[in-house]
């Protein structure tokens, strides 16, 4: 009796040193139907190869970089899965370590493999041109081809663009520098167009999501600025709208993803952002969330394949804004937006 008691208080003992030893590993990412995703699929699978324990903590990008910025020295979470814009601005604050050049990494696509390979996207999203068809065909107009579409007169009254404190918003005004002779290091191109030719056609400069979906709907919005993704939702729902890639390029908005710096699980970090981005994880975040696989080996269903940015012609075709200069300028662009554009 005394040996079995032993050996019980043994095994016991044993289960309770191995569920201590269980490394939790917190990462930082977006609420809403990406939470949901993390926690109900993506997570388990990883808990389920390494045995660790995942904590999601959900924040917009911003909340999460903030984070990162105060726990600075003494971090608690150890990945940042955040928009690129906001990622550069880690890089460039020394929060993000080197990506292990190991795993999935091995499969990205080149364009997904962010400046001095400090950060890698996890997601490509198109920033483009979306319309109502019901309002075009009642109007006799053709299909937009061009972001050039946005200066046309008889669209007066009916383009939605999100505010520049948007990537979508600040995107059109840097596509606007490059399309007139100008670019990021030369933005006033892009202010001259867009305070003389396309504020004039703006009905409203929307920053919610919800609001510029239903804008959408209605056809209150004809015409607007967005993201592939979004505007797959608001299709989804049976709204007569479609996405356009402008024949000058759509411009990559990436999801990206970085182990921090000075993470207490450095090395479970790194595993899984190989495992965000291996092939089979992709496939479920392109189904689910609509965002376009990084990983080259990514396979998926021809419906979903037609709905997000998939395989090397389309992502080729992608404009990748400089985020080096951008976010050096943006508080003075947004204060010149402020004074001359959104007034």
């Amino acid at each position: 009796m005394r040996k079995y008691l032993a050996m019980m208080c043994s095994t016991a003992l044993a289960v309770s040193m191995s569920v201590g030893a269980a490394e939790t590993l917190y990462v930082g990412g977006s609420g809403g139907s990406t939470e949901k995703l993390f926690k109900e699929t993506i997570i388990p699978a990883f808990e389920a190869k390494t045995g660790a324990k995942v904590v999601y903590v959900s924040g917009n990008s911003t909340d999460i970089l903030a984070k990162l910025q105060a726990q600075k020295g003494k971090q608690e979470i150890s990945v940042a899965l955040i928009d690129d814009g906001p990622m550069y601005q880690a890089i460039g604050q020394g929060l993000c370590t080197k990506v292990d050049d190991a795993g999935s990494i091995k499969e990205l696509y080149p364009n997904a493999r962010m400046v001095g390979d400090k950060s890698v996207g996890i997601g490509f999203i198109a920033t483009g041109l979306a319309y109502n068809k019901d309002i075009f065909a009642k109007n006799g107009w053709k299909a937009p081809t061009s972001w050039n579409d946005l200066t046309d007169p008889k669209y007066k009254g009916k383009v939605v663009i999100p505010p520049i404190t948007n990537g979508y918003g600040l995107l059109t005004l840097v596509m606007m520098a490059r399309l007139n002779g100008g670019g990021e290091a030369n933005i006033d191109p892009g202010f001259e167009v867009m305070t003389k030719k396309v504020a004039p056609n703006v009905l409203a400069w929307e920053p919610s999501p919800g609001k510029m979906a239903q804008m959408m709907q209605t056809g209150e919005g004809a015409l607007v600025v967005w993201g592939n993704g979004r505007v797959q939702a608001v299709v989804d729902q049976g709204a007569p709208v479609e996405f356009v890639y402008p024949k000058e390029g759509a411009v990559v908005i990436m999801v990206a993803g970085c182990v921090v710096e000075g993470a207490p699980q450095a090395k479970l970090g790194q595993q899984f952002l190989q495992h965000v981005v291996a092939a089979s994880t992709q496939a479920q975040m392109a189904e689910a969330l609509g965002w376009g696989p990084v990983n080259s080996t990514s396979k998926i269903a021809p419906d979903v394949a037609k709905k997000v940015v998939f395989g090397p012609d389309k992502v080729k075709a992608l404009i990748s804004p400089n985020y080096e200069i951008i976010n050096a300028k943006r508080a003075d662009w947004t204060n010149r937006w402020n004074r001359a554009v959104e007034k």
